[in-house]
């Protein structure tokens, strides 16, 4: 029945307290979204990132920020406009992309950084 949907998965939410935690010590690539609720085209955004959050569990962290609530994280990574999307593989800063994303190309980015992660890890075992 219509009234009957499941809850749909949402993305983890990172906060300035939980940040090290979550983010700090991940193994795998992170995308993190900064947003905000007023925002349009975060709007847009917000399946898509859900959406990449669960399909890439495990492989890679995908979650978001909203630059509201987490000020410190949002004057760390010098959020101008959002949504603001950033790669973080191996606690280093890797890339920023700004404004409306495809998913498309979100998925190639995130695999991109799961294959350099898995033929280092290769490597290193030999």
């Amino acid at each position: 029945m219509f009234w009957k949907k499941k809850p749909k998965y949402k993305a983890p939410e990172v906060t300035d307290a939980n940040y090290k935690e979550l983010v700090g010590k991940s193994e795998v690539p992170v995308l993190l979204d900064f947003y905000a609720s007023w925002c349009g085209p975060c709007k847009v955004m917000s399946p898509i990132i859900d959406e990449l959050s669960k399909e890439y569990e495990g492989r890679a962290l995908v979650v978001k920020i909203n630059t509201e609530t987490a000020p410190k994280l949002s004057t760390q990574f010098k959020i101008k406009s959002i949504p603001t999307l950033i790669v973080i593989n191996k606690g280093e800063f890797q890339e920023r992309f700004n404004g409306l994303i495809p998913k498309p190309n979100l998925e190639e980015i995130l695999n991109e950084y799961i294959a350099f992660n898995n033929e280092a890890k290769d490597i290193a075992s030999k």
